[in-house]
């Protein structure tokens, strides 16, 4: 079969077809691209050469992009439908698909053959399978463009690890005249070979925060002369799980964790001063609104029973939660089952992870999927940002499949 042969739209499910085709002939250009941006991590808005590489990928396959920051780009595929574009020019419909290509510093620890090269710097989170499926999907639409009634945004985000990525992009106008979102995340609780993405809450806001400790430093062998932080700190960090346990309803989920705690100067002082900083992850806006006033309430009046003090000196909300929109969920939904088969249609509760994703579905509606990388057969089994995290390679071409067929049913509406 010839991938590259003239089909007719009348034909159903040609456009299925070729996709299927040109998805199973690009599969080893995909693992291909996975393993070197694998290989070659770099953290939030240092992606220079993470850049560079994708800039060289869509220059090869004729696909023109901007750079409106200094990592990361815009790619824009054009239909040749005869009715994608109106005739003032403007697209008749635009959709943006997004990955984001950012790397962790995490140590790497796989000992696979492609393993990072730049030391403390890994890809534990699965964006360099983003980064791989986005180019072969692109790949796909680029050789079936009669097939796309309208406009590909296609935008390789910098900076998501840090959650201020997707507003730095936002900022730029890649949303601008878009009429929906899409995009996916390898997931390591999901099983290999099937795809989930359900309507409603899927990840989770995200927040940042740092609570300062202020007592008073004495001689360590006379800790009756002084209010030692770090217990005042260690007593804040156990007091605020009671926030989930007994503050929010059962039936709410949210977490709490303190990531980082520093304090004291020397072994034989007790410490005067410490600090904590941490997460929050919530679901609902009646919790997410709570949980500042309520981490405050718990590490002020914790602190002062112990005769220190404590502030909460800084509280970002770094982006809200992912909902997926009923009408794309069900869209990929459909497309799972076109291009991959009924079989293929995972589900899965969603995650307190988070995503700035979230941002682009404030402005436009969309869809996150879940592309399920688990397979105990290969050891793919850690869970993200692991220093031990693997997928399973052969889910790579599926998830090009799915945003291009995804992409054509869009456009086609």
């Amino acid at each position: 079969m010839d991938i590259h042969a003239t089909r007719t739209d009348q034909e159903p499910g040609s456009a299925t077809r070729h996709i299927q085709a040109l998805g199973h002939a690009a599969e080893p250009y995909v693992i291909e691209q996975r393993r070197y941006f694998h290989q070659h991590p770099e953290l939030s808005l240092q992606e220079v050469e993470t850049t560079a590489a994708i800039a060289r990928e869509l220059e090869a396959m004729g696909i023109p992009f901007e750079q409106p920051l200094e990592t990361g780009l815009v790619a824009t595929l054009r239909g040749t439908a005869p009715d994608a574009y109106l005739p003032n020019g403007e697209a008749r419909r635009r959709l943006l698909i997004r990955a984001d290509i950012d790397a962790l510093a995490v140590t790497e620890r796989t000992n696979e053959p492609f393993a990072s090269v730049n030391d403390g710097v890994m890809h534990a989170c699965g964006h360099d399978c983003h980064i791989a499926m986005q180019l072969g999907a692109l790949k796909i639409l680029s050789q079936m463009t009669d097939d796309l009634h309208g406009e590909v945004r296609a935008v390789f985000q910098p900076s998501e690890e840090n959650g201020g990525g997707s507003k730095l992009m936002i900022g730029a106008g890649v949303c601008d005249g878009v009429d929906g979102a899409y995009a996916a995340h390898i997931w390591s609780e999901v099983e290999a070979g099937t795809i989930s993405c359900e309507p409603g809450p899927r990840m989770a806001n995200t927040d940042w925060f740092r609570i300062d400790i202020n007592g008073t430093s004495c001689h360590g062998a006379m800790p009756q002369r002084g209010a030692d932080a770090i217990i005042a700190a260690a007593e804040i960090v156990n007091n605020l799980q009671t926030i989930v346990s007994r503050d929010l309803s059962p039936y709410e989920p949210a977490v709490v964790t303190v990531g980082e705690l520093h304090g004291g100067t020397a072994r034989n002082v007790i410490a005067g001063t410490a600090y904590l900083t941490g997460t929050v992850r919530t679901y609902s806006d009646s919790a997410h609104e709570a949980m500042p006033r309520l981490i405050e309430r718990i590490a002020v009046h914790t602190a002062s029973a112990l005769g220190a003090e404590a502030e909460l000196t800084e509280y970002t909300v770094a982006h809200g939660a992912v909902v997926n929109d009923e009408q794309a969920a069900e869209r990929c939904r459909n497309a799972i089952v076109k291009v991959l088969g009924k079989e293929a249609v995972g589900h899965y509760r969603g995650t307190l992870s988070g995503e700035d994703y979230s941002e682009y579905l404030r402005i436009v509606p969309g869809v996150l999927a879940f592309v399920g990388t688990r397979n105990p057969a290969i050891g793919a089994t850690f869970a993200q940002h692991s220093c031990y995290y693997k997928v399973d390679e052969s889910v790579l071409a599926k998830g090009s499949m799915l945003a291009a067929q995804y992409t054509v049913d869009f456009l086609a509406e």
